[in-house]
């Protein structure tokens, strides 16, 4: 009887599958700062080697804000974005050795000359004012009116992780030779990688919904996912893996679930949502300024408007608890990012747009 007991509540205890309601909504007292405002829907937003937020706008700006004086600075204006529903200009990543190798990577929606809405992912190199020599590195992904992915994370050995969604066509995610769906791996000069799994392909991960999370830490990859009206997921990123969707949502725990995840090597998620809560910007916090926070996950969500903290296993692959910030505070929340220095920053998704410094 006892051995039973003791099984059972390792069961309990190791669940994967958290709803919204046993998050903790309490937290100690925080202190927000806006660093600026009237801004249109910034997508994406990275601490710079300038100590400067770099950041987009849906509408084709690529701009960079000093977080003390909240003073912008317009980098470029991308003329061939198409904004379009939740589409435009989207993800971006700043290369890693930035002083000796100034790319930035984004990624933004177009018509191209067929008239189709498109996807495309474009290097530009900083001269120190302005973005300049855009090299196309992956194009003529499908793009829609929502689900469209695209977020960028470059890992520790210098490869470009992209995100796609399924561009509104559930076709699309479970099949390799697709571009939507999947996280996508390939070499800062667009060339595919010899290691990568499917042969000349960039497709590294597929049976993606709208991955709008990317974050490397402790070795991992982790990604913050769409559901549909349940099972917003975290996941982490394994090489060749299948995600599921459409056949599956969240765990495989319903019975033609289960099979098609025996059939075709998925991955369940760590930790997944009902009702979902538009999970989207995703990064690491292991600072001492937020102790609380330490060794955890902070994630934006737009539907929910709030960030949530969800605390790692000492190796990073489960989630031991989660915790609520900020709900409805300032509406959708789209992108987070973090100082050296600890402090964490994140960017509204509402019309006339914020960045809100968050310190202890």
């Amino acid at each position: 009887m006892q051995v039973g007991i003791l099984t059972l509540l390792l069961i309990l205890l190791t669940s994967t599958r958290c709803e919204n309601n046993e998050l903790n909504p309490r937290s100690p007292a925080l202190h927000t700062k806006v660093v600026v405002d009237n801004l249109q829907y910034p997508w994406e937003i990275i601490w710079g080697p300038d100590n400067k937020i770099w950041f987009t706008e849906r509408g084709g700006k690529i701009s960079k804000v000093d977080p003390q004086s909240g003073k912008i600075e317009l980098l470029l204006t991308i003329e061939e974005v198409k904004s379009y529903g939740e589409g435009g200009l989207l993800g971006m990543a700043l290369h890693p050795q930035f002083q000796s190798h100034p790319f930035i990577f984004v990624g933004y929606d177009y018509n191209n000359s067929s008239g189709d809405y498109k996807e495309k992912i474009v290097r530009y190199e900083y001269n120190g004012h302005t973005l300049v020599n855009p090299t196309i590195l992956l194009d003529n992904i499908n793009a829609a009116g929502i689900h469209n992915g695209c977020r960028m994370v470059i890992s520790p050995d210098l490869k470009l992780f992209i995100s796609t969604g399924d561009a509104s066509n559930q076709s699309s995610p479970q099949n390799i030779n697709a571009l939507n769906g999947k996280i996508h791996r390939i070499n800062l000069d667009g060339s595919i990688p010899s290691d990568n799994p499917f042969p000349r392909s960039s497709t590294w991960t597929y049976g993606h919904r709208n991955p709008q999370g990317l974050v490397f830490a402790n070795n991992i990859l982790y990604s913050s996912e769409h559901g549909p009206s349940s099972d917003d997921e975290i996941n982490i990123i394994e090489k060749g893996r299948n995600y599921g969707w459409p056949k599956v949502e969240g765990l495989c725990n319903e019975p033609a679930e289960r099979i098609f995840c025996l059939a075709n090597n998925v991955k369940e998620p760590i930790y997944s949502w009902t009702p979902t809560e538009a999970v989207c910007g995703l990064d690491y916090y292991n600072s001492t300024l937020i102790p609380q926070w330490k060794n955890s996950l902070l994630l934006c969500t737009l539907k929910g408007s709030k960030l949530i903290q969800l605390r790692l296993s000492s190796n990073g692959t489960s989630i031991l608890s989660g915790a609520e910030f900020l709900d409805g505070n300032y509406g959708r929340l789209r992108d987070v990012c973090i100082s050296p220095d600890g402090k964490v920053y994140i960017c509204t998704s509402n019309g006339r747009d914020k960045i809100i410094e968050i310190s202890n």
